[in-house]
């Protein structure tokens, strides 16, 4: 079932997109894939949430062929996907595909800061800068930034190495991950993850590259660890939210309607 899209979520992704660049038709692809996921990083778009062509042509003052090269690039790209008849869609990543990409951060994390020689004082202050930013969207609860600040972490580091294609390979895996978080993380462990980039921190500040890359696996495997692979996605949980509804008396309603679950002693 797709995703309500409120006004306030079209609002917010017209936010973000006045925000790019758009002076070409090339830059305007760019635009839309930056936009979207970056929407995805700040967790203001959910997993199967439906993109439509013409809302984002309107948004972005291109065609609609513009519009769909740039979903077929996000789709090759793992983020988006696109449904016969129905249109794109965020993708809504299943058990195994969590398994997936954690190993491909572990592998591709865990490889950038062994392969780091030197924490440049430019790049020691920005990662401080960056904790306490984290520090602060804890203390005023702000659980939406917080998301946002926890992934960009990783994305900062992998910045640090100067290498782009690096940086883009660990944005895309770190927005999968968020949408990852979306489906099956019942609690959200703020202080747990800050306390872990706080530690790889201070290993890289300290020149043990060996032991930061260390921390990084055993950072991603808490995290990991506190999924519930065995979740189902609840596909009435904005409509839900919505109305203020407990999960039960939703999940009841979603049963009544589907003939799919009712039980033989009804049939």
């Amino acid at each position: 079932m797709p995703k309500i899209l409120s006004a306030g979520f079209w609002h917010a992704l017209c936010l973000l997109a006045c925000m790019q660049d758009s002076h070409t038709s090339e830059t305007n692809q760019k635009s839309i894939e930056a936009t979207i996921v970056s929407g995805i990083l700040s967790a203001k778009i959910r997993p199967g949430t439906r993109l439509g062509e013409n809302q984002l042509a309107a948004l972005f003052g291109v065609s609609r062929t513009r519009v769909r090269e740039a979903m077929m690039r996000l789709e090759t790209r793992g983020i988006v996907h696109v449904s016969p008849r129905r249109g794109w869609f965020v993708v809504e990543p299943s058990a195994e595909d969590a398994i997936a990409v954690y190993e491909a951060r572990r592998v591709v994390e865990a490889g950038l800061l062994r392969g780091m020689r030197v924490l440049t004082d430019e790049g020691s202050k920005a990662l401080d800068a960056h904790l306490a930013d984290e520090r602060n969207a804890m203390a005023a609860g702000d659980r939406q930034r917080l998301t946002y600040l926890m992934g960009d972490f990783h994305i900062r580091i992998a910045e640090l190495s100067g290498n782009a294609i690096i940086v883009d390979i660990l944005r895309d895996l770190t927005a999968r991950t968020i949408l990852i978080s979306m489906l099956y993380q019942s609690e959200f462990h703020a202080a747990q993850s800050h306390e872990g980039h706080c530690r790889i921190f201070e290993a890289m500040r300290a020149g043990d590259f060996v032991r930061a890359a260390a921390l990084s696996v055993e950072h991603l495997d808490e995290v990991e660890m506190g999924l519930d692979l065995t979740a189902r996605p609840d596909p009435l949980s904005d409509l839900r939210n919505s109305l203020s509804l407990p999960p039960k008396t939703a999940l009841s309603a979603f049963q009544q309607s589907d003939p799919k679950t009712t039980t033989s002693k009804e049939q």
